[in-house]
């Protein structure tokens, strides 16, 4: 039996109506019988085409508010008869089922009904059942039946009927059929997802995934899965790596925490900040980030937490980077930004982030709550004789952000709003604390009066003895080693002013 199946009938029971007119126009043309249910089937009679409704078929009315149409016998024998087994033959004869060799179905709209706010009933009423019982069917038997599973393949059947008169090949029906069971795994995920309280089982299902350039070095693959468009508006460039992607998701985590401040401005580079100043207007921002660490700066990635002006345009453009983001910016900015042909400009939308983070581990996942604690003055408790300043506490905030938002083990030093540097990554935090020092005397920061964050406590009093020499005055840490006493005798003895947050920042 030939592979190539020429469409004779077709069932259509759809909820979105966009993009159906000309495919039932098509198929009408091509003198194919069409058999629907309620406002879809009211739809097709209203283009003057006609229409057999599935009520003729089965004998049965539409029952319980229209929760049963089509599961009926009649209905799914017509969409899993396999067409070249005699007993299937026979059985389709005998009981006068009509063979459906295309169906086109639109599910309800389960996750955007969850979205709205709807109330439980609402949502309930949502979760389709003969829709997702015709695309299982027709999926399953891909061999005799073509399943369109969703408005978003409209336009992929109607170039395919117009393209070949209306047959199809096998591998047309198994690509439709592969589609069919994406659309109604995600559908049960999203509906499970909505009922489901146990913490320990774990089930996502994104729609939306892109194929990047490759993956961190050329010679892997690499995908993004999510909604990109949702969050940012892209105006300029081209299009983002791996990598990019990386330092974007770093820059956007890190300027939520300065969401509310005054105009900041952050420079990043392999995910940990190289600058980041708060000042009175975003342009001096920028200059004094740009000026912890120009080096670095290089082919990074820059963000804003309000709009970019011209005047800061202007600045950015002397600067090779590889991604600005604000949440708006000036028409002027604009244009002095696109100067750079392949510079990327994001314009950051308002989307709330996913409430869970999960990575690869072993031969499965690790799964954790975001960090969504952010250091503040309340937080804050003085556990040494000397106090911090005002300017001080200001300061170790503001550390204690970028602390939060750097590769463990990590140590920031802050002064005056303004990132003067930090040890990134390093196996202890001594080291991290050395690297910070030796990085702020490279470009000549003067750390005397400067305040430091660490993200976990010391359990030796070597790093506040290291820190007191550098000229470091006040200091941030969670607190919580068994040897805290230690370092507090230390800066009791050494005039240093020391708090603890109760909260560990580590990042790994």
């Amino acid at each position: 039996m030939s592979t190539t199946k020429k469409i004779q009938s077709a069932l259509i029971s759809v909820f979105s109506k966009d993009g159906l007119e000309p495919i039932v126009r098509k198929l009408h043309e091509q003198n194919v019988t069409l058999y629907s249910t309620g406002g879809t089937e009211d739809f097709i009679k209203n283009l003057g085409i006609p229409v057999v409704p599935v009520e003729d078929i089965t004998s049965f009315p539409e029952i319980l508010g229209g929760r049963v149409k089509t599961l009926h016998p009649k209905i799914f024998g017509g969409i899993l008869n396999r067409q070249d087994n005699e007993s299937d033959v026979q059985q389709m004869k005998e009981f006068d089922i009509p063979q459906i060799d295309l169906v086109i179905v639109d599910l309800y709209p389960f996750e955007k009904t969850v979205a709205s706010g709807a109330s439980e009933q609402d949502i309930i009423e949502k979760i389709d059942i003969g829709g997702i019982s015709l695309i299982r069917a027709g999926a399953k038997n891909f061999k005799d039946t073509v399943i369109v599973a969703s408005v978003n393949e409209y336009s992929l059947l109607l170039d395919l009927i117009t393209e070949q008169d209306g047959a199809t090949t096998l591998e047309n029906r198994r690509l439709f059929a592969t589609k069919a069971f994406h659309v109604s795994s995600h559908y049960d995920g999203a509906i499970f997802n909505y009922f489901n309280t146990d913490e320990t089982i774990y089930k996502e299902s994104i729609a939306n995934g892109q194929v990047l350039r490759y993956g961190e070095n050329p010679h892997q693959k690499g995908f993004f899965f999510g909604d990109f468009d949702a969050m940012f508006n892209k105006i300029h460039g081209k299009e983002l790596s791996y990598n990019n992607l990386l330092d974007v998701d770093a820059a956007v985590n890190l300027i939520a925490e300065f969401k509310t401040d005054g105009p900041t401005f952050a420079i990043l580079k392999h995910n940990n900040a190289c600058g980041l100043a708060s000042r009175k207007t975003i342009s001096e921002a920028y200059l004094a980030a740009l000026a912890c660490d120009p080096t670095s700066a290089f082919g990074g990635v820059l963000i804003s937490n309000t709009k970019i002006d011209l005047e800061t345009a202007q600045e950015i453009n002397k600067l090779f980077c590889e991604v600005v983001i604000a949440p708006a910016y000036d028409d002027e900015a604009v244009t002095v930004l696109q100067e750079k042909k392949n510079r990327i400009i994001l314009v950051q939308n308002e989307v709330e982030l996913p409430s869970r983070q999960v990575r690869t581990c072993l031969n499965g996942l690790l799964i954790q709550d975001r960090n969504n604690i952010t250091d503040n003055k309340e937080h804050l408790k003085t556990v040494t004789i000397t106090e911090p300043t005002a300017q001080e506490i200001e300061d170790l905030i503001f550390a204690s952000k970028i602390c939060k938002n750097t590769k463990s083990n990590t140590i920031v030093f802050a002064k005056n709003g303004t990132l003067i540097s930090s040890g990134t990554g390093q196996t202890s935090r001594v080291d991290a604390l050395i690297q910070a020092v030796d990085k702020a005397k490279a470009f000549g920061f003067d750390l005397n009066g400067a305040s430091m964050a660490s993200d976990a406590f010391f359990p030796f009093p070597d790093c506040v003895e290291l820190a007191k020499k550098a000229g470091i005055t006040a200091v941030i840490q969670p607190g919580g080693s068994i040897k805290d006493e230690l370092s507090i005798n230390y800066c009791n003895e050494n005039n240093l002013a020391m708090v603890f947050t109760g909260t560990r920042h580590f990042k790994h």
